[in-house]
């Protein structure tokens, strides 16, 4: 499979609705990103769970997925299925978002196809204000049943895909009481992502636009 290598990685924006959908969507690709980069600057912002029980998951979570990175978290207190009521809001956190990281090598965020209005109207924002930026659209397994056909993989090494769902497990003990989210779901959808790509274990994302170089220069 022909693949596209970045040649510089000057730092991550992650971005995601709830606390757990980045680890869920692009956890194992944060291990792998910050394993090879040391020191990497990484900005997440979560838009609902600030506050909570749930915040103090997200932030020893994204440690953990982001070993040895320069991590900056923010955790907002938008309700939680509540997006399109505060539209203002977020937008602004993305504005303030890019003031602080104005020119990240890499966007992770939700796809646009994503079935849960919070998924989807984060996603819809990423291109108002990251508008010339390289973004990844993670994809999140749940009951909608709303897997498309992603183009874009990274490989997993075994290590990363069973750290990836340990960590899942020991960080969100609030989420365990949902039935989908088991270690059979998340290995089985990294496997699948793995075959479709020629390897074991991968994730996938979308990307809406992107620019290719061919002068070989």
């Amino acid at each position: 499979m022909i693949g596209l290598r970045p040649a510089r990685l000057s730092g991550v924006v992650a971005l995601g609705a709830h606390c757990d959908d980045l680890a869920i969507g692009a956890g194992g690709s944060l291990l792998t990103l910050c394993a090879a980069r040391p020191g990497l600057r990484v900005d997440a912002l979560v838009l609902s769970g600030g506050g909570s029980a749930r915040e103090q998951e997200e932030r020893a979570a994204l440690a953990a997925f982001c070993p040895g990175a320069d991590l900056r978290i923010t955790v907002l207190k938008l309700p939680d299925g509540r997006l399109p009521a505060h539209w203002d809001e977020a937008k602004n956190a993305l504005e303030d978002l890019r003031a602080a990281q104005p020119d990240p090598g890499l966007i992770l965020a939700p796809w646009r196809g994503d079935a849960h209005q919070d998924h989807r109207g984060l996603a819809e924002l990423v291109p108002t204000v990251y508008r010339d930026h390289l973004a990844l659209g993670y994809e999140i397994v749940k009951w909608d049943g709303d897997l498309g056909r992603p183009p874009v993989y990274q490989p997993l090494s075994d290590t990363a895909a069973e750290t990836k769902v340990r960590l899942l497990q020991e960080h969100y003990p609030s989420q365990r009481h949902r039935p989908w989210y088991d270690r059979e779901a998340f290995l089985g959808l990294a496997r699948i992502r793995g075959i479709e790509c020629g390897h074991r274990y991968a994730e996938a994302f979308h990307a809406t636009k992107l620019t290719i170089d061919l002068s070989g220069e």
